[in-house]
């Protein structure tokens, strides 16, 4: 049985917080970023998330002609 998503985001604000308390600011943006970072894996291995799409959509997002006037 895997840990309900506000469970899981009380665990991550309690490390946010030991870390800005006791690392400071560097360490609190460490421990951000990380776990960002191990969202996004996690996504990704659940299926959640599809690298190619999100590709393909920011590629077509990015390529469109722009408008002169």
């Amino acid at each position: 049985m895997s840990p309900s998503p506000p469970v899981l985001g009380l665990a991550f604000g309690v490390a946010l917080g030991f870390a800005g308390a006791f690392g400071g600011v560097v360490a609190f943006f460490v421990v951000l970023c990380l776990g960002l970072l191990g969202l996004l894996v996690g996504w990704v291995a659940e299926g959640g998330f599809d690298l190619k799409a999100s590709r393909d959509a920011y590629r077509a997002g990015t390529h469109r002609p722009r408008a002169r006037g």
